[in-house]
């Protein structure tokens, strides 16, 4: 008698796609994974880079698909999986301000278009209230600026966690005393 496990086998083997089947699929779907990739990264040329590299993955770990499962989820897990570990990624990775440039103009930037000589008087008399600062509040809050997490702060300057986010809050109270109401709040962002 014939064990239910050896019928499974050579069902399997029997109904196993061939290269050029499974390629087949895989152009087939081209059209719904560039739509799908598109809705993820909201993104031409993102989603298209997305798009070649799910199809890769899908050439590359081919022998892992099972027979006779549904291949239209498989390629499409391999997306969503592949952006999520891609934007995990990008997560992970400090943003770092260019050396040339003050790191609170480029923050300033991200939120207006252009640069006015008011920001630039604004940026320039701020940097110097930062300057006048004692090292314990100025160096805390110059990591912060420049991109750097509390825990790393904290980690690299060897002070407790709470004292670094502390120092940078009470930095942020300064400099808007400093600057006055009417020049607004630069710490709050």
């Amino acid at each position: 008698m014939i064990s239910v496990y050896l019928l499974y086998k050579i069902k399997r083997k029997h109904s196993a796609m061939t290269t050029m089947q499974f390629n087949d699929k895989l152009l087939g779907l081209q059209d719904k994974l560039l739509y799908f990739a598109l809705s993820l990264t909201a993104n031409d040329e993102d989603a298209r880079d997305l798009l070649q590299e799910t199809i890769l993955k899908a050439l590359t770990y081919r022998k892992q698909f099972t027979a006779n499962t549904n291949f239209k989820a498989w390629v499409f897990t391999i997306m969503k999986n592949t952006f999520i570990n891609n934007y995990r990624r990008n997560q992970k990775t400090r943003n770092t301000f260019d050396g040339n440039e003050d790191a609170l103009r480029v923050a300033y930037k991200r939120n207006y278009a252009s640069e006015t000589p008011e920001m630039v008087h604004s940026v320039t008399e701020m940097n110097g209230y930062i300057a006048r600062l004692d090292d314990d509040f100025r160096i805390p809050f110059k990591m912060h600026t420049d991109g750097y997490k509390y825990k790393e702060i904290a980690e690299q300057l060897e002070l407790p966690i709470g004292t670094v986010k502390s120092r940078i809050f009470f930095t942020r109270k300064k400099l808007q005393a400093m600057l006055g109401d009417s020049e607004g709040s630069y710490g709050n962002n």
